[in-house]
């Protein structure tokens, strides 16, 4: 097989129509003759080396480590209610499963949806699992208080997706779960890092492991930013809410940058008085 030519990073070979990427030569091995010369009876496949680490980028699927045994878990349990300076302890079940608290900061910057007109749950609600928001197809918008903190009794069987929908239904909130993320919040080296946990994860394991200080872990609600907003998922009257926002905030901003060049012109003006003012 000749080498012909080189174009770019590709190669190509007189006498047959084999193209190749440079950094696949070493991969590839081909039996080939010139015209009128015995032709290798092997099968293209066969031709083929086996896989090298050059420039070969592998996946390589991490191993999950082995689910803690009840014993660990109990001593886990155990160090974990010795630091509580509260009653909020973690109580481990005879089933090897446990129950314990968790907070979550709601941080959200997106008005939310209720229903219209209906009153706040009761304790009675609560216990009978009422489902309030069902009484009524009025809804309304407003923005929860920002940074407003929710305690939820859950269990080590509780997933992502179950607490996000348990904070909505608290709330009353009949936006699509899919809109909010939960995230774990930790503090290193002086900085706040946010990473956006899985609906599969158990937040009540996260918290065994960090202990109960939630200066070293908390845990945030906020909107679930993926880049691209699903406008799909939004209902008529909440995407004219938007449009009312996004109209205010731009009317904000225009007053801002007014009052900005306004507080500058005025000092201009002063400058220039003064100036004019000076003898000589």
């Amino acid at each position: 097989m000749e080498r012909d030519a080189s174009r770019g990073s590709s190669s190509y070979f007189a006498d047959c129509r084999y193209t190749c990427h440079q950094e696949c030569r070493s991969l590839i091995q081909l039996d080939c003759r010139r015209p009128g010369q015995w032709q290798s009876q092997l099968s293209p496949e066969s031709t083929l080396l086996p896989p090298c680490s050059q420039n070969v980028t592998q996946t390589v699927e991490e191993e999950k480590p082995e689910p803690p045994t009840i014993q660990e878990i109990k001593q886990k349990i155990e160090k974990y209610n010795a630091k509580v300076t509260n009653c909020l302890l973690m109580k481990l079940n005879d089933d090897g499963t446990y129950t314990g608290f968790i907070k979550v900061h709601l941080k959200l910057r997106r008005p939310v949806t209720v229903p219209a007109g209906i009153r706040p749950q009761s304790i009675y609600d609560a216990l009978k699992e009422v489902n309030l928001a069902e009484m009524t197809d009025k809804r309304t918008s407003f923005y929860l208080p920002l940074d407003a903190i929710k305690q939820l009794h859950i269990s080590s069987t509780t997933t992502v997706s179950e607490v996000i929908q348990g904070l909505l239904k608290k709330f009353m909130v009949v936006d699509n779960p899919q809109k909010f993320a939960l995230f774990k919040e930790m503090r290193k080296d002086g900085q706040v890092l946010f990473q956006k946990l899985p609906l599969t994860e158990y937040p009540l394991y996260l918290r065994l492991l960090a202990g109960p200080d939630t200066d070293v872990l908390s845990f945030v609600l906020k909107e679930n930013e993926t880049g691209e907003v699903e406008w799909d998922a939004f209902s008529i009257p909440e995407l004219q809410n938007f449009l009312m926002i996004l109209d205010k905030e731009e009317k904000d901003k225009i007053q801002q940058v007014h009052r900005k060049y306004e507080r500058f012109k005025q000092r201009l003006q002063q400058t220039l008085k003064e100036a004019r003012g000076k003898p000589g």
